[in-house]
This record gives structure tokens, sequence and C-alpha cells, in this order.
């Protein structure tokens, strides 16, 4: 595993990766039939614009307003995705990843068909969810991303994933040694609860400190208060609902992304 690629990709050594939540997919049950597919498509030009010029390291592109989510993914979800970021694409000026929620087969797929360097995704374990039960594919995974050109995609395991809990008595920096060594992630990420639900710090210190050498991403809950705590651990941090200019299904407020990042920098 090569643990610079994080230099590389984001040009920071602690990047943060700000979350481009995308409404609700045709089919989902929040899916706006009248406003349709351009509707979603505006609103994360806004999303996206906002992002980029507040100065966030990279965007992370995903059917958040999916609810409730599915662990196999309908096709027309991840093809609304890559019809979106295709639109967009002329517009995305820094690196971007992608994250079909919570389908990681289906994320891959959708990495190579839009070039995105890098996935977010369950990846390994079983999980018992609010969404059922998490039964996850690791090897399986890897090899029909690699199969269909997608060997460089990044891949970031979310092996504490928000309201969920792993099916078995291992601690949290077990599961991470064990990850590292059977399943060859490119960075390991440790959230919260829920979105926006700060990632226990102590978490991410024994994790870190169990896989030495392998970047270990904060996945919730940073904001402008706690981003030094959360940064002098991490190895960058995921970044959604702090941007928001209202309550989690709002749009991004530029002008907290800028505060934020005056912030993030001194600690980058």
């Amino acid at each position: 595993m090569n643990s610079n690629w994080i230099k590389e990709v984001f040009k920071v050594e602690k990047p943060v990766i700000a979350m481009c939540h995308l409404d609700a997919m045709p089919g989902d049950p929040m899916y706006d039939q009248d406003k349709g597919v351009s509707y979603i498509l505006e609103n994360a030009y806004k999303n996206l614009n906002a992002l980029q010029e507040g100065g966030v390291n990279a965007v992370m592109f995903s059917n958040e307003y999916s609810l409730p989510y599915l662990t196999k993914v309908k096709p027309i979800t991840a093809i609304t995705m890559a019809r979106i970021i295709g639109e967009l694409k002329k517009e995305i000026k820094i690196p971007f990843g992608v994250n079909v929620l919570w389908d990681a087969s289906a994320s891959c797929e959708l990495a190579v068909a839009t070039d995105a360097l890098f996935v977010r995704e369950i990846f390994s374990g079983v999980y018992a969810s609010d969404f059922g039960l998490w039964d996850t594919d690791c090897g399986e995974t890897i090899r029909k991303r690699n199969e269909i050109g997608g060997k460089n995609v990044k891949l970031l395991y979310n092996i504490y994933p928000e309201a969920s809990s792993y099916l078995g008595n291992r601690k949290l920096s077990d599961v991470a040694k064990t990850t590292v060594f059977n399943c060859r992630p490119d960075a390991i990420c440790v959230s919260g609860q829920t979105a926006g639900v700060e990632t226990n710090i102590n978490l991410l210190k024994e994790t870190v400190d169990a896989v030495e050498g392998v970047p270990v991403f904060a996945n919730t809950g940073v904001n402008i208060s706690n981003v030094k705590e959360q940064l002098s651990v991490a190895s960058g941090c995921v970044i959604g609902s702090a941007f928001k200019s209202g309550d989690f299904f709002s749009l991004v407020d530029k002008e907290k992304v800028l505060r934020f990042m005056d912030v993030a920098r001194t600690v980058q």
C-alpha cells in the first residue's frame, strides 16, 4: 500500500473532502417527479460551486437523500448519478470521488464511468443496521473493480459506519488491523453514530495506532470548532453537515466553507 497517495492526489497532507449531497434519485421515496432530474442537477451545481469557491481540497458525490438506503441499489440510481456528474465534469476543478449509498460494487462502477479518483464505502465486514444486514464481499468487489478498469481507484473503507454495529464482539482497533492485513484498503474511515455526529477522538486514536502507515479519516461530525483536534489525529476528514446553510437537507453555505477552511489550513 502506498500511504503517500494522499499528498499526490489532494496536494495537502490532511485533505478536507467535502460532500456534494445529491437530492433523491428517481424511484427513491423522496424523489420529486414534478421537478425531475434537472432539479437534482441544478442543486448539485450550486453545491459544487459553493464548495470549490470555499476552498475545499476535494469533493465526493453521494446519493445522500436516497433514504432509506439500499445495500444493493437500483440501476437507475447509479445511472442518474453518472448523468449528473457527467454534466458537471466541465465545472469540476478539484479531485473528486463517489459514494453510491450503500452499494460498494455500484460505487466502483460509477467511479470507473466518471473517472472518479476515489470511493468511500462499506467494503468489508458484516453489520446489523437500520437498513438490514450488511453482508459484504470485499474480495469479489475488489476483483470486479479491477476487471472493469478501476484498479487505480482509491478505496476508503468505512469500518465504523453510521447507523450500524459490527457483528461480533471485536474492538474497532482489531477490526482495523485485520481489515488492513486482509483487504488492503487505501484508507480507513471512522464515523459517528449518524451524519453530522462527531467522530469519537479516542476511537480515531485507537484506529490510527492500530494501522500505522495507513491513512485514517474522520468521517462524520467535523466542524469549525473541532477540526484542529480531529486533524491532529486523523489523516484528513470527510465533511458534509457543517457546510449546510440550515438543516441536513439544505444547500451548502459558501461562507461557512470559507470560514472552516481558514481554520483547517492551519493544521493541514
